[in-house]
């Protein structure tokens, strides 16, 4: 078995071994994994913070050893809180990193970072705190950063920004934390899950007060949430068809 890290700010996670494929999710700075398979320019991928996979061009990451990978498995999360910020290589570089890269592998790489960092777990209202610095993001099927995001990746960074796991569909994510009867059982940070016309999930949002939800919808942002589902004023229509609100935490 192989290892590695990514030391660049974003690389795709494709479905195929081929730029043309659909882009699955995306690699932040930082995030560790295990190759599960090697070929001559990509790699089908693990990533060990949520088990997803996919395939990454081989000259986008860093291999690792065993015991690396394992001491990063075994070490608390520690994620960058700005926007854009900026590590140095062992060549004196600057190379910019995103809102909630890992900075856990920084020895292994050999870089430095002096931006601002987090690394416990935060209490449930700052959820909201975080998702609104998401606001107007647009809409990336696969991306997981302000520049580009979709409805799983934004809940997914959100609450790993305050050190929870998510898994990285909304239909995985659906799977986790105690089913709620009612909106009015469901408090701030608590996520609601919605499905198509066959029953599947196919989007999640974060709820917040007052009946208002955040979700990644075109771009980042704030709707009515009602028994039915989601309301867009701007459209004057429901979007989303509720299905369950989850309390994970």
């Amino acid at each position: 078995m192989q290892y590695g890290v990514c030391n660049l700010s974003i690389v795709p996670l494709r479905s195929e071994p081929t730029d043309k494929s659909e882009l699955v999710s995306q690699v932040l700075y930082g995030e560790h994994f295990k190759v599960l398979d090697q070929r001559k320019f990509w790699s089908k991928i693990r990533l060990a913070f949520d088990n997803y996979e996919g395939w990454i061009d081989n000259k986008q990451y860093k291999e690792i050893t065993e015991n690396d990978y394992n001491a990063l498995n075994n070490t608390n999360p520690k994620l960058s809180t700005d926007l854009v910020e900026f590590i140095e290589d062992e060549n004196s570089q600057l190379h910019p990193i995103l809102l909630g890269s890992s900075l856990n592998s920084l020895e292994i790489l050999d870089h430095k970072h002096d931006g601002n960092s987090i690394e416990s777990i935060q209490p449930k209202e700052n959820l909201i705190e975080t998702a609104l610095l998401y606001l107007n993001s647009p809409y990336l099927w696969g991306g997981k950063t302000p520049f580009g995001i979709d409805c799983s990746g934004f809940t997914q960074m959100v609450y790993k920004l305050n050190g929870h796991k998510l898994l990285r569909d909304a239909s995985q994510q659906a799977t986790q934390g105690e089913a709620l009867s009612f909106i009015e059982e469901s408090e701030p940070g608590d996520l609601a899950f919605f499905d198509n016309n066959e029953g599947i999930i196919v989007h999640v949002g974060i709820i917040m007060k007052d009946n208002y939800i955040i979700h990644a919808h075109g771009k980042v942002r704030i709707d009515r949430l009602d028994n039915y589902g989601i309301y867009n004023a701007d459209k004057k229509t429901h979007t989303h068809k509720l299905r369950v609100i989850k309390k994970v935490i």
